[in-house]
């Protein structure tokens, strides 16, 4: 008969790993949204200097 608390620490490990996973996702989509964000503010600087009345 196979024991029952190596089946429930198995299972409670894959949800944490799942949500380690999800975890490190939505910190990349936010590090890569911010730095595309970041880098278009930089862009309309640029943009606006360039295009400024001098």
């Amino acid at each position: 008969m196979p024991d029952d608390t190596t089946e429930d620490h198995a299972s409670a490990a894959a949800k944490h790993e799942r949500w380690k996973e999800k975890g490190v996702a939505l910190r990349a989509f936010f590090y890569i949204f911010g730095t595309h964000l970041f880098a278009g503010f930089v862009w309309l600087l640029f943009y606006l200097g360039e295009h400024a009345k001098k």
